[in-house]
């Protein structure tokens, strides 16, 4: 994202009045707002110009929020905030199993998905910018802070915002145990949450460095607490 320049927002929803109300809202907070009507479209705008988040619809006809967001994490790592019925948590747990980074449930207030979007995009930007150590190991895992990449026994994975935040918190804090709250906080900076979006990143990350996802070494359940990373 160029700091200089307004962070670019892509609305893609196919209710045009809330799309409205969203649009005008972000762009009176200072962001550049274009909108997809459909879920076809939105894909094809988001990888042609690339905007410095998506806010997204899960419930559209045809190509829905959820294929989207599938579609883009193929191909990138833009940050999405994906909207969502009020209650419909296997929606939302979904969502961020396909690598959205942040949900608001309908109905919401436009401040309230302003800050949401505010908040992904400062953790986006702080996740590509100088860190304090080069390369940080723990077990078969490395990862070259200055570059944001990752190797498993020296071959690259790809991980989203989130799942990188994540495991440079475990392995900057090996043998620490976490609080599924502590990590909402120092890694989403949420001070309130739905703990389950931890408990659906850390599977995804074992899935993606462990050999046994489902008998885990390095990434371990602390039981009745949270989580530890085991060199």
């Amino acid at each position: 994202m160029n700091a200089e320049a307004d962070p670019r927002v892509l609305v893609v929803d196919d209710d045009p009045a809330l799309a409205d109300v969203v649009a005008r809202y972000l762009r009176r907070e200072g962001f550049e707002v274009d909108y997809a009507a459909d879920g076809a479209t939105g894909l094809e705008r988001a990888l042609s110009t690339l905007p410095d988040l998506v806010v997204l619809d899960l419930m559209m006809p045809g190509m829905d929020g959820f294929e989207v967001c599938r579609r883009l994490r193929q191909a990138t790592d833009i940050p999405v905030v994906m909207l969502t019925a009020r209650g419909e948590e296997n929606d939302r747990i979904a969502g961020l199993d396909l690598g959205a980074d942040d949900y608001v449930t309908k109905p919401f207030s436009p401040g309230e998905l302003a800050a949401r979007v505010r908040a992904v995009l400062r953790r986006a930007t702080a996740a590509a910018g100088p860190a304090q150590a080069d390369v940080i190991t723990g077990g078969e895992i490395e990862i070259d802070t200055h570059a944001h990449k990752v190797r498993f026994k020296g071959e690259p994975i790809t991980l989203t915002t989130k799942e990188y935040d994540l495991l440079v918190c475990f392995l900057q804090n090996p043998g620490r145990a976490f609080r599924r709250e502590e990590l909402l906080e120092t890694v989403w900076g949420w001070s309130i949450g739905d703990t389950s979006t931890v408990t659906v990143h850390v599977r995804r990350l074992r899935e993606k460095v462990e050999d046994d996802a489902s008998a885990p070494r390095h990434l371990a359940t602390v039981r009745g607490v949270g989580y530890r990373w085991e060199p």
